[in-house]
């Protein structure tokens, strides 16, 4: 009797930005379906979910990350293990988006001139006060001059959040849709407490571990 061994992959997505442009929010969103009102400040928080694609097992690992890292050092380590980035601002707070360009610079000097795992998410695209104007000019500096993703979602409506992802998936070359099985896996995963696990932040998880 042989067995088949599964080709195994382990993917990490990182959501930088501003404190309080929605980062945990929008994650959150995607992995419960709810949005919690009370902002609290993020250390640094990694959630593990897994699904099968093509006979092949792969782990998708997002790390959700402060929006101010006291250590230089800390922000560097969360890009060099990062696989594709999600450089979040509130589209209520076009300022907020001068931090995306600097983390930008930042991902850009640590992985390379040519790395392309980024999308810019504009989240709260429900607020009133957004500006369709800096967003339209956001847009076009994000996928003309950056030659980059660019999605607007609102993680208190729930609009778009799964774009944010589909986007990412993309980014790393996986397929793209999320698909019924992939929701089906992590309603199961967070009903184990496996989906929302705490991990030390430091220490990188480097392959899936089938039971």
């Amino acid at each position: 009797m042989s067995l088949s061994v599964r080709e195994q992959r382990t993917v990490r997505f990182v959501f930088l930005g501003a404190a309080g442009v929605g980062k945990t929010a929008i994650i959150h969103r995607f992995l419960h379906d709810r949005f919690e009102s009370k902002h609290t400040r993020t250390v640094e928080e990694l959630h593990s979910l897994e699904y099968d694609t093509d006979g092949a097992r792969v782990c998708i690992e997002i790390l959700d990350t402060s929006g101010s890292y006291p250590f230089p050092a800390m922000r560097a380590l969360c890009i060099r293990t990062g696989d594709a980035f999600a450089l979040v601002y509130s589209a209520d707070e076009p300022d907020s988006f001068e931090e995306v360009q600097r983390l930008r610079e930042e991902i850009l000097e640590l992985k390379g001139e040519k790395f392309a795992g980024i999308t810019v998410v504009g989240n709260k695209a429900d607020a009133e006060n957004r500006s369709r104007v800096a967003t339209g000019e956001i847009m076009r500096i994000v996928e003309e001059e950056w030659g980059a993703g660019f999605v607007e979602t609102s993680a208190y409506s729930g609009e778009n959040v799964t774009g944010v992802f589909r986007d990412l998936l993309e980014q790393v070359k996986l397929p793209s849709r999320v698909s019924p099985a992939l929701r089906r896996r992590r309603q199961t995963m967070m009903r184990e407490s496996i989906g929302t696990r705490k991990k030390p932040p430091m220490k990188k998880n480097n392959s899936c571990i089938l039971s």
